[in-house]
């Protein structure tokens, strides 16, 4: 057997082993699951040959809730490194697993603790509504988070005459206020694959491709939303695009979910819209493709690397992820 040198592995975020090429990897994968009750949970912006091996594919709300409910020894995620945090606070007694820990978030790194707490503290009597896609102390620091899916219902969930800061995503928050038109303070923050969306680029495509619907996350910069003919969270353009009768899309958020959709729909065309960079055709989220078959490999054989988090910070983080959980729930029966 391999000796993993934990010391490297903490150096490269990862463990670098070869993997036999005469193993089948994904059925090797099927099997130590099996016999490490383990539960494989993927995002959306996933390689489809990773969704496809997954226990469950979703979006971060979607992610949370299996999380939580799971009866496994074992989660391994298949995503980013806050997303393997929110299912160590939800599920404190279980082993987190996550192939590459240095598959980070632009978003998360946009809204550092320090900072933010002081942001706080310069707004006295605002309710405080984070967006999951931030880090472990900034959720210990929140009242309720949020996801694209449910960032609505939550915002107004609460009293009218409430008032807000919403971090850290400046383009979802703004999206939220105009909307509801609520008093909201809002975190100056973004996600680099969103923000890089060229409205020339996808108003070209639109006007070689007449008959397509440009669909588009509330994450993308306001020009991007103006013209969009449907905007939601990856669950809601994945849903969108199974029940509208048209046939082409225009797909502004990360190309991953490409894969469900064509999955559930074979009989229509997905285009990803295209980012500022004209040497590409879709944009990706770099941090969400360091994770690889033979990651998920490694990781399951050898149970690293681990997410870890101090006993207190999970306390502290877990009442605003949970007051998200039950308001979701809650408006859903």
């Amino acid at each position: 057997m391999d000796i993993v040198n934990k010391r490297d592995m903490e150096k490269k975020g990862f463990i670098d082993l070869d993997v036999d090429k005469s193993l089948d990897i994904v059925e090797e994968i099927n099997l130590m699951r099996k016999q490490k009750n383990a539960v494989i949970l993927a995002h959306f912006y996933q390689e489809g040959e990773i969704q496809d091996i997954a226990d469950f594919v979703g979006d971060s709300l979607g992610l949370s809730q299996q999380a939580a409910a799971t009866q496994a020894d074992i989660i391994l995620f298949a995503g980013v490194h806050f997303m393997a945090e929110t299912a160590k606070i939800l599920a404190p007694d279980k082993k987190v697993l996550i192939p590459d820990l240095q598959a980070g978030c632009s978003l998360a790194d946009s809204c550092p603790p320090e900072d933010f707490a002081r942001f706080i503290e310069k707004h006295p009597g605002h309710t405080v509504i984070s967006y999951v896609n931030t880090t472990a102390e900034i959720k210990a620091l929140t009242d309720i988070v949020c996801t694209s899916t449910n960032a609505l219902q939550i915002v107004e969930s609460l009293p009218e005459s409430e008032k807000i800061i919403f971090a850290p995503d400046r383009n979802l928050g703004n999206y939220i206020r105009s909307i509801t038109g609520r008093d909201m303070i809002i975190w100056d923050g973004a996600c680099h694959v969103h923000e890089e969306f060229s409205l020339e680029r996808i108003l070209e495509l639109k006007s070689e491709n007449t008959d397509a619907q440009i669909i588009a996350h509330p994450e993308c910069e306001k020009p991007i939303l103006i013209v969009a003919d449907h905007i939601g969270s990856t669950t809601s353009l994945l849903n969108y695009t199974k029940r509208d009768k048209g046939k082409k899309f225009i797909v502004a958020t990360e190309s991953g979910i490409l894969h469900q959709m064509r999955k559930a729909s074979p009989d229509k065309v997905f285009i990803p819209a295209p980012p500022k960079d004209s040497t590409c055709a879709c944009n990706d989220c770099k941090y969400m493709k360091l994770i690889s078959l033979k990651k998920i490999y490694n990781t399951l054989k050898y149970e690293l690397p681990e997410i870890t988090l101090e006993q207190d910070l999970m306390d502290q983080a877990r009442g605003s992820i949970s007051r998200m959980l039950e308001i979701s729930d809650r408006l859903q029966l």
